[in-house]
């Protein structure tokens, strides 16, 4: 069903290798995916998730909706690795779980990936990643005379992550942080990395857009200039929101062209009028060029303790913090992105727009998860736990007549009756090669990081507009299709060298059958399909007995599937 055919046939292969490539990768529906029983599904869910089950159905009910069958054991265990750690299982950890006979083994594996110390690095590292590049943008800290620290941000979140820091403490150290951006600075704080290129341009315009936005689910940037055409915004509630951060400062370090970071301060802000700091006014444009007066004051209508400037006797961005760790628009954007992450879809589009303009999908479970994020004192993990054992999250891909309507491609709220295919992110697809094929770039945590960002520097590109936002070619284009058939990272993952994964393979003891699918489990967690091995015996025969060489054209195949590169 998934691997319906390569994009192309690597250039100069002989048409013969190619035919019997392409039978490799051309299976549907009879591919014989492994294990076809759930019976691994775990039997104690707990309060949260039941109820999570219970919401979902009752919409389904609400459409006449069915859901699809459950996944197989290999193909969760292959998204939940990819979703929550970034890569996919090895084939010794996947063939642990498939061997396990436990009625709870789905959720004893989800507590082994949040929880064991083995993969605290790898927790932390993929969503250090996500998180990096939600804060920063996949291309901050490599700008031009920068003030960011990427290895700074990364530091920061990798630290957070790896302690399971809860998340509001998190907000409240990336909203009120001072210090330097550069890890090599005595006063050092990764969290400024956030704020230090968006305090200083346009009158702080953009770190009160991308702080309302990211933590609160709030475009309030669509109310800079007018009201809200759509819904009850009003201009003056983004240039409230916008006097916050009037005290914050970021100050260059070292020389201009040279890019060594920055340090973010707060001093003393005398306002826009003759009044002086202790009012410390600031004045927006409306529309018939009218000026208007305004002071912090929060999203809720809630003001700041004082209208003063004067640190000493308030400091804004920390009053703004306290705000927002108890408004309910925090848990509900971190349940919504977290969701959205799991399941493909949020319960909005975007899913940092939470405004009364734009209705979720399922109101009560949103309301309801972030709920319980508050009650459980905003610990990530246990709402990674709720998500990835719910019912949704099990689900086949596959579509039946009685769900096929469930299809947001074509512009319907998702339901969720079906897992929802998607293209692995550029990061995902880095870790899971270098994780199938031990292709290791090797060297320290730092060095290994700056190999796979020039690796992923080839797909990124950045638009100036006022939100920082960018884009990837990594979508199936032809950069990505290129690196894919004859990338370094393929080579080396392709090599025969002496020690590599090909050459364990061909030189082990094991059966052809059992080599053919041992290739197959490292690469899409399941078995070849008889269609493919005979596809495969076929290479072997061409390859005149050459063990390695039709492993390693068996391998480049697999690798180069639609299978591989997507997450089902």
């Amino acid at each position: 069903m998934f691997i319906d055919g390569l994009i192309s046939i690597r250039v100069a292969r002989n048409l013969a290798i190619a035919a019997c490539v392409a039978l490799i990768v051309a299976s549907s529906a009879d591919s014989g995916f492994a294990q076809r029983s759930s019976k691994g599904r775990t039997a104690d869910l707990g309060p949260q998730v039941k109820q999570v089950n219970a919401m979902v159905r009752a919409v389904w009910s609400d459409y006449e909706i069915r859901p699809s069958k459950p996944a197989t054991d290999g193909e969760w265990c292959r998204r939940l690795f990819l979703d929550v750690i970034g890569r996919t299982p090895t084939v010794v950890e996947l063939d642990a779980f498939l061997k396990d006979k436990s009625a709870n083994k789905r959720r004893d594996l989800v507590r082994s990936l949040l929880y064991d110390d083995k993969y605290t690095e790898d927790y932390a590292r993929n969503w250090t990643t996500i998180w990096t590049n939600i804060l920063i943008g996949r291309s901050g800290g490599t700008e031009r005379n920068t003030m960011i620290s990427r290895v700074g941000m990364q530091k920061y979140l990798r630290d957070s992550f790896a302690r399971n820091k809860p998340y509001d403490r998190i907000v409240h150290e990336l909203v009120t942080a001072t210090g330097s951006t550069s890890p090599d600075a005595e006063d050092f704080n990764g969290a400024a990395n956030f704020l230090v290129m968006k305090v200083n341009e346009e009158k702080a315009t953009l770190a009160t857009a991308a702080t309302a936005k990211t933590f609160l689910g709030l475009q309030v940037q669509c109310t800079q200039c007018h009201d809200h055409p759509f819904n009850e915004w009003k201009q003056a509630k983004f240039w409230q929101m916008n006097a916050f951060f009037r005290q914050a400062r970021a100050q260059r370090t070292g020389q201009r062209n040279a890019g060594m970071g920055g340090t973010l301060v707060d001093v003393d802000f005398k306002g826009e009028d003759a009044q002086g700091a202790r009012e410390a006014s600031i004045y927006y444009e409306l529309r018939n060029a009218e000026l208007e007066v305004a002071y912090p004051t929060f999203v809720t209508g809630q003001e700041a303790s004082s209208r003063s400037g004067v640190v000493s006797e308030v400091n804004r961005r920390v009053e703004l913090a306290d705000m927002m760790l108890k408004s309910e628009y925090l848990e509900r954007t971190v349940a919504n992105r977290y969701w959205a992450h799991f399941l493909g879809y949020g319960f909005t589009k975007p899913i940092d727009d939470l405004g009364p303009h734009n209705p979720a999908s399922h109101p009560e479970l949103l309301d309801y998860l972030g709920g319980q994020v508050r009650e459980n004192s905003f610990n990530l993990k246990e709402l990674v736990t709720w998500i990835v054992l719910s019912e949704p999250y099990s689900l086949s891909s596959k579509m039946t007549e009685k769900n096929r309507i469930d299809d947001p491609l074509l512009g319907e709220l998702p339901k969720f009756s079906h897992f929802y295919l998607r293209g692995m992110r550029a990061e995902e697809l880095y870790e899971s090669l270098v994780s199938a094929t031990r292709a290791s770039a090797g060297g320290n945590y730092e060095a290994q990081e700056r190999a796979k960002a020039r690796w992923l520097g080839q797909f990124v590109t950045a638009f100036g507009n006022d939100e920082g936002e960018e884009t990837t070619t990594f979508n199936g284009t032809i950069p990505q299709s290129l690196m894919m058939f004859n990338g370094d990272l393929i080579r080396q993952a392709t090599k025969k060298e002496k020690g590599g994964l090909l050459w364990q393979v061909a030189t082990s003891k094991l059966e052809n059958r059992e080599r053919i699918d041992y290739l197959f489990r490292a690469a899409l967690s399941r078995n070849a399909s008889d269609k493919e091995y005979e596809a495969a015996g076929q290479l072997l025969l061409y390859n005149e007995g050459d063990g390695m060489a039709a492993v390693q054209d068996i391998w480049w195949a697999v690798l180069n599937s639609n299978e591989f590169i997507i997450n089902h």
